[in-house]
């Protein structure tokens, strides 16, 4: 197989794999709407505050894995940064706005901690870090997970000096995430952000 049948099955791949809403999934099952319930996000924060912390975890490491594997395989093939870049970028698009929720889907954080562990284990338990701190300080899950991903991205970008199409990968899996996080964003300037 080369390299470009093999990025392109790599790409379409990472996004349906992406698309696959677990929380929703899996909150149907226990006879709940997620989209209903809290925030109306498919993610595992709203899980917790649906089903509590148990099925939050189950969700997290599913989402996660969303992202993790398409970079891993990538990198089992030996296929290119660029390969690795845009199936790690389509994950976290497939999560986001998934092809089985016309296009509507959840904000990208554990995809984007998944894909982050692939590239740079270190780098994505210090990013994870500092959610972890800062959740556990403030209870407001946005702010964790926006100053996670980018602690992430950073440390990744100068401490691993990864090739440019990573590099861009780390830079746009965040800037995804923080579009994602606009009415949270909004919500923690006016000090109304609801607290996990």
């Amino acid at each position: 197989m080369t390299d470009p049948l093999a990025t392109a099955g790599l790409v379409v791949g990472a996004y349906l794999v992406g698309s696959i809403p677990f929380g929703l999934v899996l909150a149907r099952a226990k006879g709940i709407d997620l989209r209903e319930v809290g925030s109306g996000n498919i993610g595992a924060t709203n899980v917790a505050r649906a089903m509590g912390k148990g099925w939050a975890v189950l969700v997290l490491l599913a989402d996660a894995a969303k992202g993790f594997l398409p970079v891993w395989l990538g990198q089992k093939l030996g296929l290119p940064p660029l390969a690795l870049a845009l199936g790690g970028l389509l994950a976290i698009v497939g999560h986001m706005f998934t092809l089985f929720l016309r296009g509507r889907g959840g904000k990208g954080v554990a995809t984007s901690l998944g894909v982050a562990l692939a590239l740079s284990p270190i780098s994505a338990l210090i990013g994870f870090g500092v959610y972890v701190v800062l959740f556990a300080v403030t209870r407001l899950s946005s702010l964790g997970s926006l100053l996670g991903v980018w602690t992430f991205s950073l440390v990744y970008i100068f401490t691993k000096s990864p090739p440019l199409p990573l590099i861009g990968l780390a830079v746009m899996g965040a800037a995804l995430v923080t579009f994602r996080h606009r009415e949270n964003i909004g919500r923690l300037i006016r000090g109304d952000e609801k607290r996990t």
